[in-house]
């Protein structure tokens, strides 16, 4: 009867840390300061109000801003301002070598330029845009809600609680690296981000 008892008890205890795990939930960004982020470029990052602001710098170069942990599966929930043209994105599973990223980029930008979509730099580009139907999901100077899930090929995103793409893809199943925001080259961009939060699955 004990030895069975224990091997319930183990198994039990199994699932529980099983589940516990699954379920946790990491905050990116603690309002404070950029403890856990690395810059990359000259653009700038700073902490205002409690919010994460990136914004175009003298050189009006690409710069990312990228999680000193590598994520493999997750769900990443985050909400954007766009105060200025917002042309930005969300990289996940993504290395950054000065300012040159490797990696796919949710996209992040004003209406009707593919917010949502993924995009691979250096490489194959578009990967997939959303439909034309959702391109006022976005809504310029306001907050919007992101929400991207990555399991092995498969990648889903929403922003507003509307699903944008879905896509499967088995060079994306082998990426390995962070999560980075990036702020396009060009100039005259300024977007906010808070509510950073990563669920590991």
């Amino acid at each position: 009867m004990n030895k069975y008892y224990l091997i319930i008890v183990v198994i039990f205890m199994a699932i529980s840390c099983g589940e516990t795990k699954k379920s946790e939930i990491i905050s990116l960004f603690n309002g404070e300061n950029l403890d856990g982020w690395i810059i990359y470029g000259t653009e700038k990052w700073y902490v205002e109000d409690n919010e994460l602001v990136c914004e175009s710098g003298p050189d009006k170069q690409y710069g990312y801003l990228g999680t000193e942990k590598n994520f493999d599966d997750f769900i990443l929930s985050l909400q954007f301002k766009q105060e200025n043209n917002g042309n930005s994105g969300v990289f996940f599973r993504t290395t950054v070598d000065g300012t040159k990223v490797e990696g796919w980029q949710v996209e992040v930008a004003p209406p009707g330029l593919h917010s949502g979509g993924i995009y691979e730099s250096y490489g194959r580009g578009w990967l997939i845009k959303p439909d034309s139907s959702k391109d006022s999901i976005v809504k310029m100077g306001e907050w919007n809600d992101m929400k991207i899930k990555v399991i092995g090929n498969d990648v889903t995103t929403w922003i507003n609680n509307t699903e944008m793409i879905k896509i499967k893809d088995s060079i994306i199943g082998k990426g390995i690296g962070g999560v980075a925001l990036q702020i396009h080259d060009g100039g005259g961009i300024k977007v906010r981000w808070k509510n950073l939060k990563i669920q590991k699955l």
